[in-house]
């Protein structure tokens, strides 16, 4: 079983000695029963009463033992497994993280983990009972061989038929499964598209009726139909349980001769089975969510391995007096399913220096954000190679060569806190940046932390620019920064900002459409559906 598989990976000696104890904890349950029905068909002396509370005592011991261990063993595995597929993310190429989707990484990261680890807290206690199941049986096969051969036979014919409908509510929760990822994708969109919808009547009732409402649909149907199923299993088990009771009281002494004490023991005990048994069944649904989620997990976690690059927590340092950047033939394209028309940027031929302000302008579609994401490493060339002086870039030093840039994306993410920025002077520059952008009365700096981040776009913006600034690296790109500003702060922007990075040294690239600007640029590049139109000097 998978998950049994994911606790063995954490720690196989813990699983071995949880299920020891556990196996210690139900064997003296069955021996606690046999001492139940001596007692009660023989006399009850004081010595046999302490051996009772001698064993009620190791019950309780193996049964605390093995639930510790178990459930600090799943949840540290749990724990492992949210940090491995966060750092499987992490490591992924861009562009295959774009055509997973949002929505598919979202799933798996909160509903697939979140059932995970809420249900392996089951394990242990499935464990427990497993154990009690399985001291009772010993004790069976004590009393009456041929006895225990009937009771075993009726119960293997009993759990095949109930893992016939497990197996079919199996199938349901997966089908359902599969629909929770295009629900995500419709949740998405009520958060990102909120102002679309409530500006438009009819386009919000079509979307809340025909695309959530409908995979909602599915997805209440094919539960439901798993929980019913899952209903069925375990009222079919609690009858065929007392069928098997009946059997004993009923049937098979007109079969056989079966001594009194040992049919009184046999009902005693296969009484007292009934709630590990009841237990178990009732689990059991939680455990075939929990699979289904285990196998999306590994499915998505062997997808991102198998596209994972050199992930590196302590590249080498950065190149700051680096003289040339080079893209040669570069090429890269987006192919079929992902785009109406198959559009390819390039072969790109480019050289940058040190120190110059470059502006790439272009129509929308043109490959400007494309282009953005090849210069800075987060997309790998197709065809042709990137050379910063003369280390060509490959997959054994992109990550070092990611680390030469600080970018400003038109959908960046705004961090609460400065991460990788640590040294004493970042509060003190951050104070200075923070009144050059008119944010001091509305944003403070403490132990590397933002006040706050509930701020407009283009205060926002002036936050990630902040950070930009304290990370110091030797090339900048912002993506229209300024189309979210106020024609005060873009005049600051071009005229003040970049000024103040060329002056430092640092290479700036800056995508844009503001015309009324495009002088302070040292050159110009243009692109048309993916091809360089011209480069040349602004003045």
């Amino acid at each position: 079983m998978n998950l049994i598989w994911l606790l063995l990976r954490a720690s196989s000696l813990q699983v071995a000695i949880a299920i020891l104890t556990g196996l210690v904890s139900g064997a003296c349950t069955a021996r606690l029963i046999a001492l139940i029905n001596s007692a009660v068909t023989g006399s009850i002396t004081g010595e046999i009463a302490w051996y009772f509370a001698g064993l009620a005592l190791m019950v309780l011991l193996n049964s605390l033992i093995s639930q510790v261990l178990l459930i600090n063993l799943s949840q540290s595995a749990v724990y492992r497994l949210r940090l491995n597929l966060s750092q499987g993310i992490l490591s992924s190429p861009l562009r295959h993280l774009e055509k997973l989707g949002a929505n598919r990484l979202l799933a798996t990261l909160t509903d697939d983990v979140g059932t995970l680890s809420t249900t392996v807290y089951a394990i242990p206690f499935i464990c427990v009972d497993i154990a009690i199941i399985v001291g009772c049986l010993l004790y069976l096969g004590s009393l009456s061989f041929v006895v225990f051969g009937f009771t075993v036979g009726f119960l293997m014919v009993g759990i095949g038929t109930v893992q016939l409908f497990i197996e079919r509510a199996q199938k349901f929760l997966n089908q359902a499964r599969e629909e929770q990822d295009t629900l995500f994708k419709h949740f998405n969109a009520i958060t990102t598209g909120i102002k679309e919808l409530k500006l438009h009547a009819t386009r919000r009732h079509e979307f809340l009726d025909e695309e959530l409402g409908e995979s909602a649909g599915k997805s209440r149907d094919k539960n439901a139909a798993a929980l019913l199923t899952f209903s069925v299993s375990a009222g079919w088990g609690n009858l065929l349980f007392f069928v098997l009771v009946g059997s004993l009281l009923f049937g098979l002494p007109n079969i056989l001769p079966i001594d009194r004490t040992v049919q009184s023991g046999y009902i005693l005990t296969l009484t007292y089975m009934m709630l590990p048994f009841q237990s178990v069944l009732d689990k059991l649904q939680q455990l075939a969510r929990a699979s289904i989620a285990l196998q999306k997990i590994e499915k998505l976690g062997l997808t991102l391995a198998s596209n994972s690059e050199q992930y590196l927590k302590y590249p080498p340092p950065e190149k700051q007096n680096w003289s040339k950047l080079e893209l040669k033939h570069v090429t890269h394209s987006y192919g079929g399913d992902q785009e109406d028309n198959n559009f390819i940027l390039g072969p790109i031929n480019l050289s940058f220096r040190r120190g110059e302000i470059v502006f790439i302008v272009g129509g929308n579609g043109s490959g400007k954000s494309t282009l953005a994401k090849l210069i800075t490493g987060l997309y790998n060339p197709e065809n042709g190679v990137i050379h910063l002086d003369n280390n060509a870039i490959v997959d054994e030093n992109r990550e070092w060569y990611r680390q030469h840039f600080s970018v400003v994306f038109y959908d960046f993410y705004l961090f609460d806190r400065i991460l990788g920025v640590k040294n004493s002077a970042t509060e003190k520059y951050g104070r200075e940046y923070l009144k050059k952008l008119e944010l001091d009365n509305k944003v403070t700096i403490e132990n590397g932390k933002l006040s706050t981040t509930a701020l407009s776009q283009g205060q926002r913006k002036r936050l990630a620019l902040l950070t930009a600034y304290l990370e110091n690296r030797p090339i900048y790109l912002f993506d229209e920064w300024a189309s979210d500003q106020d024609p005060i702060f873009r005049e600051i922007f071009y005229n003040q900002i970049l000024a103040d990075l060329k002056k430092r040294g640092k290479t700036v690239f800056v995508i844009s459409h503001d015309d009324h600007y495009f002088h302070v640029a040292d050159r110009l590049i243009k692109l048309d559906y993916g091809q360089v139109e011209y480069d040349k000097s602004s003045s």
